[in-house]
């Protein structure tokens, strides 16, 4: 008996080894595994959907400002369901009105991003004026979004930015060495802004380098502040976020080897890995069906939200594919 119960006793976790668990904040690695494994990655209760605007409200907003609704507040939803968001309202999301150069459409300031819906975003031009306020009365943080309108007044060929904070890409941000090819996802990224983009308070505007106007860039890192992914599109700009999150939580866990021990991708491989995005589908698709970067993907995470009830109003491209 007092063997059994000095084995129980060593067994047993210690308290200070439990409180460090119980704090431990999971990693976007980690919430990936358990979303594979399980069925929590999917709110659960009562589920707001995406798509809340009536059909006699559709004469509002033309087919294409319609869809856009439905994909950024589909977006916000995704961010909350990866937790790459660094709190329940914070962080910029924003998306140009079709091409349009002057208006956008953002999240009101105080919902959560799962609270989200097609409805609720606020029209605003590029000087932070309200062109139509949404189903909620809420207000847009528009002296956040007076700071990103920088990089869309700079970059006519981007239409969606997220920007990209958390523990491991905010320390990335800090690193004099920026985000190292060490992995495949980093790889993915393409070329990264080399030059710091400080926040330039008194102004309420980005302060940027010349680099700023280089169509190849995509991802810009906020020194301190963590990184900016942007697309053509919200299916790109998320396939951009989603990659160099798990890209900078990669260079975090491998630099505690020291950096002398890592082993980089060559140039040649990343560029190889950069023309294979290029062709949209991962380069794997096969068919008659061209995908533009980041859409298949895309297709992918809203049936996984139209199968749990979210109602998207994504209008999916593949025959074996319908709106639930």
């Amino acid at each position: 008996m007092l063997n059994n119960s000095n084995d129980s006793t060593t067994q047993a976790p210690q308290h200070g080894q439990q409180v460090e668990k119980q704090n431990a904040s999971p990693t976007l690695i980690d919430r990936l595994s358990y979303m594979m494994n399980s069925d929590a990655s999917i709110e659960k209760g009562r589920v707001l959907p995406v798509d809340d605007i009536p059909d006699v409200d559709n004469r509002l907003y033309d087919n294409d400002e319609y869809s856009l609704r439905c994909k950024l507040a589909s977006l916000h939803r995704v961010i909350n369901m990866y937790g790459a968001n660094s709190g329940p309202v914070s962080d910029h999301v924003s998306v140009r009105v079709n091409n349009n150069a002057n208006q956008f459409l953002v999240k009101p300031h105080a919902l959560g991003f799962h609270e989200v819906t097609a409805s609720s975003l606020i029209n605003i031009d590029v000087n932070g004026v309200i062109l139509h306020s949404g189903s909620t009365g809420f207000n847009a943080n528009v002296q956040s979004f007076l700071l990103y309108a920088t990089i869309y007044n700079n970059r006519p060929d981007l239409n969606c930015l997220i920007h990209v904070r958390g523990p491991s890409v905010s320390a990335v941000s800090a690193m004099k060495c920026g985000l190292l090819h060490v992995c495949q996802e980093a790889c993915i990224c393409g070329p990264i802004a080399s030059q710091t983009i400080d926040i330039d308070a008194s102004m309420k505007r980005l302060s940027i380098g010349d680099g700023i106007g280089d169509p190849k860039v995509k991802i810009f890192i906020l020194r301190n502040y963590g990184i900016l992914a942007c697309g053509e599109t919200i299916e790109e700009a998320w396939y951009r976020a989603f990659h160099v999150m798990i890209a900078c939580e990669t260079q975090i866990r491998a630099l505690s080897m020291g950096i002398g021990n890592l082993i980089l991708s060559s140039e040649e491989a990343s560029n190889q890995v950069q023309k294979t995005v290029k062709t949209g589908g991962g380069g794997v698709s096969t068919g008659d069906t061209a995908w533009a970067i980041g859409e298949l993907e895309w297709s992918a995470l809203m049936n996984v939200l139209d199968t749990a009830g979210y109602h998207t109003g994504y209008a999916y491209r593949g025959p074996f594919l319908r709106n639930v």
